[in-house]
């Protein structure tokens, strides 16, 4: 019995180291299950870690693209304002779009009307917005600015314009309708056969050359209110300079052509790469030449300027002056007589957070 008690506790000591054993044996293959565990899960993170920046780069991607496709969802209308050298220019974009890949579409309205009716405005801006197929897109023609605002439209086109000395324009679309020009010289004209100057027409006060058809350029950038067509409106006037500042990326002048040229080149480059090298040297820029027109005499400028219609005209015509000679100002520089455009002049500095 004694032999027995001496052994019992060597065999619940040898139970006890084996019962630790095997739980430290236990323990260490959880400690290793929870190694590898915790190896799975830092993999995991870092997979997904990784698959969030794939992610944001791809989005980025996305985003750069989307910003490419963004630089073809561009559209330009030049609501051209006839006689200011507006064929000259919209060759130039003819000439161009082939190379530089975007769509020319002329707005061709009955009877060379101005002004559209409600309806087709709707049709117009809807066109304009959603026919993707024509994007990027250069539209021109005799129509009155059109405020696309106020259709519910998201994206505006970009207006551009050309304006001229208004008796000088008036005088070349005397001539032009008697004589035509020398772009599209076999073309009867409404008026040809007519063999009265300017200067006779304005003596005898003929309707073709009266103060009325002098009001033009201001109702082409006032738009398609009832007042901007009311010759001699001040109203008309002032909403024609703001739509000029506000809803006009540039309008240039027909005695400064190439310079308005050359800032719209280094300004929408995606249409008028080029452009200022075709003006110079291409063959269609200087094409279309009233013919027959003599210049009218100081006696005849000097009555059309006593009427108030010559001078509300006129005073837009100083105000689109002014304004263009400023943004050339700020735009280009004049070396060894020639002009050259100006590069980028900001930076970005202090960014944050870093």
């Amino acid at each position: 019995m004694g032999l027995l008690r001496v052994m019992m506790p060597s065999k619940i000591q040898l139970l006890a180291v084996l019962a630790f054993g095997v739980a430290m044996v236990f323990i260490e293959n959880q400690i290793q299950y929870l190694e590898e565990s915790r190896a799975k899960l830092e993999l995991a993170i870092a997979r997904h870690e990784v698959a969030e920046v794939e992610q944001r780069h791809s989005e980025d991607i996305g985003r750069e693209s989307s910003s490419l496709s963004e630089k073809d969802d561009m559209v330009v209308i030049y609501n051209r304002v006839p006689k200011t050298a507006s064929t000259s220019f919209t060759n130039i974009a003819y000439d161009l779009c082939g190379k530089n890949l975007f769509h020319v579409l002329h707005i061709n309205t009955t009877k060379n009307n101005p002004v559209m009716s409600l309806q087709d405005q709707v049709r117009f801006v809807k066109n304009v917005t959603s026919w993707k197929e024509m994007k990027p897109g250069f539209y021109h023609g005799h129509v009155a600015y059109l405020d696309f605002s106020k259709y519910g439209v998201k994206s505006k086109p970009m207006y551009i314009n050309v304006v001229r000395d208004p008796i000088e324009r008036l005088v070349s679309y005397y001539y032009f309708l008697r004589f035509g020009d020398d772009y599209r010289p076999g073309l009867r004209r409404r008026k040809q056969g007519d063999k009265k100057t300017f200067d006779e027409c304005v003596s005898s006060g003929g309707s073709d050359c009266a103060p009325e058809k002098l009001w033009l350029q201001i109702p082409f950038f006032c738009g398609h209110h009832s007042e901007c067509w009311n010759a001699g409106s001040r109203w008309a006037l002032e909403q024609a300079k703001y739509n000029l500042v506000n809803e006009y990326l540039l309008v240039g002048v027909t005695e400064e052509l190439e310079d308005f040229i050359m800032i719209l080149e280094a300004v929408l480059p995606r249409f008028f790469k080029g452009a200022t090298e075709l003006y110079r040297t291409g063959k269609k820029s200087h094409l279309r030449k009233t013919t027959e027109k003599k210049p009218p005499t100081k006696e005849t400028i000097a009555k059309l300027q006593q009427s108030d219609i010559w001078k509300i005209e006129n005073e837009f015509y100083e105000f689109a002056l002014e304004q263009f000679q400023f943004v050339r100002a700020h735009a280009v520089r004049e070396k060894d007589g020639e002009l050259y455009v100006l590069a980028q002049s900001f930076f970005y500095e202090k960014i944050y957070p870093k």
